[in-house]
């Protein structure tokens, strides 16, 4: 059995939705209402006083880490967790939940748009000329990542949390912060500009190239040692990106025995075959994603990631009480931020 609960946060969390939702139409009608009475100019400026306050409490009762940005005179609206896993998918049951024939367009993350690249960006008592930011791009193939050091004159003059605001917000606009999450790996500060430096508008392209060889995805296989000191097998889907899941919260372990191995306990005939047969229904099931999977000392363990609202726990629960081969065993616990994979991913 699995022994995942849903916690109280989540029953809360929906109910927050639910209350954004009700309360959208009154609110989304006195933003309209502003735009229009001030001759549709600044999206910006147009939202009242009294419904950016509301909406301030409406998205922190989702979640405490998701902001708002709202762009009246195109009528979209984004809630940002600024690359947080968790917010992240708050965000996207948020979205999930919208009215299907409201006028506006929602998303759960910040969208790209080129277009802003040769503007301007107000932080605090400076307004950068975006126009200027260069970034000096290092590909790291074997990790399927861009690192960036980005490059603004005006550097000079601010400090350092001001300087990466500058620098994720240009990454948000030239890719969108999913992506951002998924090929970008480290960003560095440079006051003087790179070497070989590029303006961020060729930056997507650059990153196209990076994602390519992995559209249909893999997996990296190792051996190492069980802590019995038996040989281990160890396979590890790359890249896996948890942008591509944004409401798989819940790390579920599945392990299963298997009655048939070699004299160093590794699975061998209908035993193999048997887990190769279990290792597609579970690839499939939806609502998951099969991330790892580990073998060794008589077990296959496969750990996956579950959406907890798809009914994919209880299938898994179902699945193991069916194995032919001895006693499976389900492990489920929330990890929105997929940390049971972090020391599979460097």
């Amino acid at each position: 059995m699995g022994i995942f609960k849903r916690s109280r946060g989540g029953a809360s969390a929906a109910a927050a939705i639910g209350a954004f939702w009700e309360q959208w139409p009154g609110l989304r009608d006195s933003v309209e209402g502003s735009v229009q009475g001030s001759g549709g100019e600044g999206a910006g400026g147009t939202v009242p006083d009294e419904v950016r306050e509301r909406l301030d409490e409406l998205v922190r009762a989702v979640h405490p880490e998701l902001t708002w940005e709202l762009d009246a005179e195109r009528r979209v609206l984004t809630l940002t967790g600024g690359g947080l896993a968790e917010a992240r998918g708050a965000a996207e049951r948020w979205r999930k939940k919208r009215p299907k024939r409201d006028p506006w367009t929602f998303h759960a993350a910040r969208q790209p748009d080129p277009g802003r690249l040769e503007g301007r960006l107000a932080l605090g008592d400076h307004d950068f000329d975006l126009s200027y930011v260069k970034f000096g791009m290092r590909v790291d193939q074997a990790r399927a990542r861009v690192d960036i050091s980005a490059y603004h004159p005006d550097f000079l003059f601010v400090d350092d949390e001001t300087r990466l605001k500058v620098a994720f917000r240009v990454l948000d606009w030239a890719l969108g912060e999913d992506d951002v999450a998924r090929w970008i790996g480290e960003v560095t500060i440079a006051v003087e500009p790179p070497i070989d430096s590029l303006p961020p508008s060729l930056l997507a392209s650059v990153v196209e190239q990076i994602a390519e060889p992995f559209k249909e995805g893999a997996w990296l296989t190792g051996e190492g040692r069980t802590p019995r000191g038996h040989p281990a097998q160890l396979a590890v889907r790359f890249p896996l990106h948890r942008q591509d899941h944004p409401l798989c919260e819940v790390h579920v372990a599945v392990s299963l025995p298997y009655a048939h191995s070699n004299p160093d306990l590794l699975p061998v005939g209908s035993s193999a075959s048997a887990l190769r047969e279990a290792e597609k229904r579970l690839d499939s099931l939806p609502g998951t994603v099969l991330a790892l999977r580990e073998t060794g000392d008589g077990r296959r363990v496969f750990h996956l990631y579950a959406d907890p609202d798809s009914g994919a726990l209880a299938e898994l629960d179902q699945f193991a009480a069916s194995w032919p081969e001895g006693r499976a065993k389900v492990e489920s616990q929330p990890d929105p931020s997929w940390q049971a994979l972090a020391p599979y991913r460097h």
